[in-house]
């Protein structure tokens, strides 16, 4: 494996890149303040600039790391922070890894998490040389699915019960593509 941090990754529409600290107003209106967008993936709401400051310090403090992988997604057109895309589980034994992405509401529906997420499998099968990458959802985020599917991971399971949330269990569903499979397609 060949691990060399979070490095500016340029598509079509988007650029992938370290967040810095001025990304915490664009953070706030855009994703991290809504519950909704949260909750899809469990992540907690931040509400005030101190908050989303201590939680941009972890991030750009965690970059000396080599591996570690979190990008500020920055829609080329308008220079705003619309959502942030990570790898948040690395196996170096195994060599995989897991992804997880978040676009404020926004931004939805304009194929910007899957040309994200296809950055990131480049990034993650050419770059660094994993085997394996994963992905997870909780059972009825459509929006979620519908970006796995496109991407042609494969569904491996569901995680009975897995999140406790808004006084309900949900599933966690499991996807994962291989290093190969990924090839074939692309």
């Amino acid at each position: 494996m060949n691990h060399c941090g979070t490095q500016i990754i340029d598509t079509e529409r988007l650029t992938l890149r370290a967040f810095c600290y001025m990304d915490d107003e664009d953070m706030l209106t855009y994703w991290i303040s809504d519950h909704k967008i949260q909750s899809l993936y469990s992540e907690p709401v931040y509400t005030t600039k101190k908050e989303v400051k201590e939680l941009l310090n972890t991030y750009i403090c965690s970059y000396e790391k080599p591996d570690y992988y979190r990008w500020a997604i920055v829609e080329k057109k308008s220079n705003l922070c619309i959502g942030q895309i990570a790898i948040f589980l690395v196996d170096n034994k195994n060599h995989f890894c897991e992804i997880e992405y978040a676009l404020g509401s926004k931004f939805h529906r304009k194929g910007y998490a899957s040309e994200a997420v296809k950055a990131i499998l480049d990034f993650c099968f050419i770059k660094v040389n994993f085997h394996k990458v994963q992905v997870s959802h909780k059972e009825g985020n459509i929006a979620s699915q519908g970006v796995i599917k496109k991407s042609n991971f494969t569904y491996e399971g569901t995680l009975r019960d897995f999140f406790f949330t808004e006084g309900k269990y949900v599933n966690r569903l499991y996807y994962s593509i291989l290093k190969d499979e990924y090839y074939l397609e692309n």
